[in-house]
């Protein structure tokens, strides 16, 4: 009896065990409905789970009773949870969809336009350390940037110039503030340099058209800086160079980092021992003070604190065609100073704010042979931005901005005086759509006025990149631009409205194992371009009737692995470009828009000398410049510009660096173009000079010593 009564009691406990579980079915999918296997499915806060089979289906038996949470989980993808009652009774999932989870790392990114120098970005053709490695660079940050395509090196200006668009319609930014004045200032035909040193800087996008509805006030390009973070050590480093010194000190901890710089240069010793093609009274000379911090706040954001100072100046005189002497003396004492500070932080609830404010005032006082011109510059920005990702397939930026521009210039024996100011607001939206992590697409606005003008105007942009293969992709952008006119031109005429241009680019790009390559092609229309009558030095009554168009290819190659510790790069642009602007009364050419620009950088690396040999090649089939004598505008050209430089490093110990660059090596007498007499001579003939290079070559030799508990330190681990 006692038996059977324990038999009946097990039957009864493994029948009510039985029937107390709740059995769960069911199917998992992708986007494309097809089966998708691995995915973990499991009550959330137990054990009882299942994974999905080849076929997508999974089955599985949990005691757990009343509401609980089914999750879905695979790596790659978002996870999807849903609420379900125990109740016992058997619970199906038919065709439950998971989207696949988009990523910086495995998203396409837009490419048309676009170059970055980062160790981030999918996207980057250049690195930091390659800006202050390219021999023909010279440690500036445009030098390193005339090597990409899109570009055109003009020898004797120094500035950036871009698919045909002349120096002013390249925007300038750090950390997404503009910088006004980014140039050193410069008379006759000595080439000028960005004013900020490139160990400031951890990355760099530069952007040869079809930009981000971010930026404004650039007809062909922006080029934005990005500072700094925390630096990762206190040390001090020493720099030693044939033109001048500096020394650089950093103080740094886990949640701050100051960095005070200050440098002496003076081309007058350097340019008595190397022959110049300039006549020289005091040649190039300037000091820079320079400070950057950054700050880890209690509240979690990052604070960036940047500001500089410099004066430099120098004294020539200018020959001039058709008149025997020295010419005419320029003497030219320029005041500089930049400060900008900006504060970023984000957010857990997906927002990423930023808010920052720059400030740049540039003074120019000038004696062109007994005439003394005085000119001041002043801009103001002030910037708040909004990015919000709502979810891994749409984010948003968007922002509104402020910009104060005031400009004044003198000529002080005959006490005139004229000047503006003019206030802008802006306001921008740009979204981004993950269709899928294939396809993206990109539409922006953005929004200005101008008080100077009372003009008001919208520029919209789209862009969009389809991944074609595993390291390849296609970009589409286009969009229009405005920009105000330069500051000469509406200082005589304030009523001048907006320059305009439209943008549409078709890009390739590969990027894997080590190799880039990149095609583009590209379509940019101009509209109101200021026209004047009289000559560039003194421009009368300019007015907006200037049109053109700028049309090409550029391509670029870079491979790292072909040979061993051997990178190099090859670009070569097509420009064919049209403008009436300026003096001119039909469309021409312009001189610093060559048809064809070819480069090519490399670097090899010599590890048992512990050194790195550079070369860089440029050359361009010349510049269009107007021969009086001929008759017609833009009727010649200059031979094709040619310049190879060589570079040597060597580090004979980790904290000590010695460097050795030397431009156009073969000394090519390169010729941009030519100054002519405005009468002719008693033959009839308008007499000539040609506008070339400050001198034969340029060398610099450098010796850099770190000071840092951390013997292995140097300038380079920064970059």
């Amino acid at each position: 009896m006692t038996r059977q009564l324990y038999f009946t009691a097990l039957f009864f406990l493994i029948h009510v065990a039985v029937f107390s579980q709740t059995g769960i079915s069911g199917k998992v999918l992708d986007e494309k409905n097809r089966p998708l296997p691995g995915v973990n499915i499991f009550i959330k806060g137990s054990y009882d789970g299942a994974t999905s089979g080849e076929d997508g289906t999974f089955e599985f038996d949990t005691d757990a009773a009343g509401t609980q949470t089914l999750v879905y989980q695979l790596m790659g993808f978002k996870s999807q949870e849903f609420t379900i009652a125990c109740d016992f009774s058997p619970i199906v999932f038919r065709d439950v969809s998971l989207r696949e989870m988009i990523t910086e790392m495995n998203a396409v990114t837009i490419s048309a336009g676009a170059m970055q120098a980062s160790d981030a970005s999918k996207a980057v053709v250049l690195k930091p350390l390659d800006i202050v490695t390219t021999p023909s660079a010279m440690g500036d940050i445009i030098g390193a940037f005339q090597t990409l395509p899109g570009t055109s090196t003009v020898g004797n200006d120094g500035r950036l110039f871009v698919r045909g668009g002349d120096a002013s319609e390249v925007g300038i930014y750090i950390d997404g503030l503009r910088v006004g004045n980014a140039y050193g200032s410069t008379a006759g035909n000595f080439p000028t340099r960005t004013r900020f040193n490139p160990n400031l800087f951890k990355g760099t996008f530069f952007s040869t058209g079809g930009y981000s509805a971010e930026y404004g006030q650039a007809l062909s390009s922006a080029l934005a800086l990005n500072s700094k973070d925390i630096s990762p050590r206190s040390q001090g480093d020493l720099s030693l160079l044939s033109l001048g010194g500096g020394y650089s000190h950093t103080l740094s901890s886990d949640k701050q980092s100051i960095t005070v710089t200050g440098n002496i240069f003076d081309l007058g010793p350097y340019q008595e021992l190397v022959k110049q093609n300039i006549d020289w009274e005091r040649g190039p000379h300037s000091w820079d003070l320079e400070m950057a911090s950054q700050k880890k706040l209690a509240d979690g954001g990052l604070l960036k604190v940047m500001a500089r100072t410099e004066a430099g100046g120098m004294k020539m005189w200018q020959k001039l065609p058709g008149v025997e002497g020295r010419g005419v003396f320029i003497d030219l004492d320029n005041r500089y100073t930049f400060a900008q500070t900006n504060w970023k932080k984000a957010y857990e609830n997906g927002w990423t704010i930023f808010t920052g404010i720059s400030y740049s005032d540039n003074k120019d006082d000038i004696f062109y042979d007994s005439v003394n011109l005085q000119k001041r510059s002043k801009l103001l920005h002030a910037k708040f931005t909004g990015i919000k990702d709502f979810s891994d397939r749409i984010s948003a930026n968007s922002g509104i901005e402020y910009i104060q521009n005031g400009y004044k210039e003198a000529i002080i024996e005959a006490q005139v005086e004229r000047d503006y100011e003019d206030h802008q607001f802006y306001g921008f939206t740009e979204w981004d759509f993950y269709l899928s992590k294939k396809l993206v697409f990109r539409s922006g606005l953005r929004a200005g006025h101008s008080s100077l003008n009372q003009e008001t105007w919208l520029d919209p942009r789209a862009s969009f990149a389809y991944q074609v293969s595993e390291n390849g992709q296609i970009s589409l952008a286009g969009g229009t631009f405005s920009q105000v006119p330069t500051e000469n031109f509406r200082v005589l005429n304030p009523g001048l409205k907006n320059v305009k241009a439209k943008h549409l680019i078709l890009n390739y790009l590969y990027g894997g194992n080590g190799r880039t390559l990149r095609a583009e092609a590209f379509y940019k229309s101009y509209d109101n371009l200021v026209t004047f009558d009289g000559l560039p030095m003194a421009p009368l009554d300019p007015i907006n009737e200037g049109k053109g168009f700028a049309k090409g290819i550029d391509l670029f190659y870079r491979e790292s692995r072909l040979v061993k510790n051997t990178d190099f790069w090859v670009t070569y642009s097509f420009v064919d470009s049209k403008r009436q602007f300026d003096q001119y009364s039909s469309k021409v050419q312009p001189s610093f828009a060559p048809k064809h620009n070819f480069s090519i950088v490399a670097k090899h690396g010599f590890e048992s000398l512990q050194s790195q040999l550079g070369m860089s090649f440029s050359m361009n089939d010349g510049y269009a410049y107007t021969d009086p004598n001929q008759g017609e505008e833009m009727n010649s050209k200059t031979q094709s510009f040619q310049n190879l430089s060589l570079s040597w490093s060597y580090l004979p110990k980790p904290n000590l660096i010695i460097h050795f660059a030397v431009s156009n090596v073969l000394g090519r007498e390169n010729v941009f173009g030519y100054q002519y007499a405005q009468t002719p001579n008693s033959s009839g003939v308008y007499e000539s000079l040609p506008s070339g290079q400050a001198a034969p070559r340029f060398l610099l030799l450098g010796v850099f010593l770190t000071l840092s508990k951390d013997k292995t330190a140097n300038n380079l681990n920064n970059l």
